[in-house]
């Protein structure tokens, strides 16, 4: 394995100065409520609106927006549903006999009350909302509370507005960073307490999460965009290149990173990366993520290639190899998988329909990316009658003794009187 461009520095998500921060905004909010969060609003984001996004508000902000706007929009809502009602129904419910009189199960439930985090971000992100809010609304949800910060003349961006509205949003509200995880975690006079919270954002909202996760539930913590590019000699350096900065000009941090098994093939997608650079705005986020974060590695066969791959355990892992889906049973730790060349991470991004709120940092060692299945509970059960209260209540109760529960002996031990039965250890 050789780095023929190695990067410079790694964002740390978390320091001791923003884990401080986070933690006196969520207390001051607990204790003080709207006047707390209208307090950051107006020191972070300059914002002195009403918290709330009015149904008047939001009828206004979407008539400015151009129709073939909401056509697209539209579109993203309906395919990001289409393939959450498609993993809602592989999830199935269960009931079934596990011996005579043991009948157990379990039941899918949704959550009732769910938080959605949309980043204001530096563009009107179109897919955002819906990526968050859409999968809630399938699950069943019967509140959905989001909060986005007022970055576009003083409110939401209309196109965001309207993605919440269309993906199923019962309420939105007007706030940005720590201030609103911390609102919905334990609520305000005016921001409902809800039961999970969904969604990307900066490393104050990460932090946010990190620090009510228990009090509520999340998602996962996600930080700056990443991909890797893993390549062949067969790949086309133009299109590595054009994946690469994709997500590049996500974040001055966001982490674009190619494996190699053709140095030939490396070395051009680097000249066509600064190629592209040249024509890329001058502000653009890429040019720092590139220049800071960026790396090519150039590995000497295609195991050492797939093995630094599942190492990186990245956000979005594209493969632009021969035969690529063969690959697939060797490929365990990413957050969403792109076989083939032309399966361009930026269709997930926007419109393919799966979810483009992914794990980093080598999270995908451990999970995947925001589904349906965060907006559901699966809850067991059980009804134990006739020869299963033998079989359970006198292994319980011989248990429970060597354990020296008495409590565990004496629920287990009065089924057995019930039922004229005598448990192994005589009592």
């Amino acid at each position: 394995m050789e780095y023929l461009k190695r990067a410079e520095s790694h964002e740390q998500t978390f320091s001791e100065e923003v884990e401080k921060t986070v933690k006196e905004i969520i207390s001051n909010i607990k204790a003080n409520g709207d006047a707390a969060v209208k307090e950051y609003e107006e020191r972070f984001s300059q914002s002195v609106r009403p918290l709330r996004v009015s149904e008047e508000e939001i009828e206004k902000s979407i008539s400015e927006l151009p129709e073939n706007v909401k056509v697209l929009i539209d579109r993203v809502v309906e395919r990001i549903s289409a393939f959450a009602e498609a993993q809602l129904n592989c999830i199935l419910p269960l009931e079934k006999d596990f011996g005579s009189g043991i009948h157990m199960g379990h039941r899918i439930i949704p959550v009732e009350k769910v938080g959605a985090y949309i980043p204001g971000g530096r563009f009107p992100l179109l897919s955002s909302g819906p990526m968050v809010v859409a999968p809630a609304k399938v699950a069943g949800a019967k509140q959905i509370i989001a909060c986005s910060p007022a970055n576009y003349k003083g409110g939401i961006h209309p196109a965001v507005l309207y993605g919440l509205k269309r993906s199923g949003a019962t309420d939105i509200f007007a706030i940005g960073g720590a201030q609103a995880i911390a609102a919905m975690a334990y609520g305000t006079e005016s921001v409902p307490e809800v039961d999970v919270i969904g969604g990307p954002g900066n490393r104050f909202v990460a932090e946010a999460k990190r620090q009510v996760f228990g009090k509520v539930g999340i998602d996962l913590i996600a930080g700056p965009s990443e991909v890797l590019v893993f390549a062949d000699e067969t790949a086309e350096p133009k299109k590595c290149a054009a994946d690469l900065l994709a997500q590049a000009e996500h974040d001055p941090y966001a982490r674009a990173i190619m494996v190699s098994t053709s140095r030939t093939m490396a070395e051009e997608t680097i000249q066509e990366v600064d190629r592209f650079l040249k024509e890329f705005s001058s502000n653009s986020p890429a040019h720092d993520s590139w220049a800071n974060m960026g790396e090519v590695i150039v590995a000497e066969t295609l195991e050492e290639g797939l093995d630094i791959c599942n190492d990186y355990a990245i956000e979005h892992l594209h493969v632009h190899v021969k035969d690529s889906r063969s690959l697939m049973d060797r490929l365990h730790n990413y957050g969403s998988l792109f076989l083939n060349s032309d399966s361009s991470v930026v269709f997930s991004d926007k419109v393919s329909g799966t979810n483009h709120t992914l794990p980093t940092d080598r999270a995908a060692r451990y999970t995947g990316g925001l589904w349906v299945g965060n907006y559901v509970k699966v809850v067991t059960h059980q009804e134990i009658t006739g020869a299963g209260i033998e079989l359970l209540a006198s292994h319980a109760a011989e248990q429970s003794e060597i354990e020296g529960l008495e409590g565990h002996h004496l629920s287990a031990a009065l089924r057995l009187a019930e039922n004229n039965v005598t448990s192994k250890t005589g009592n």
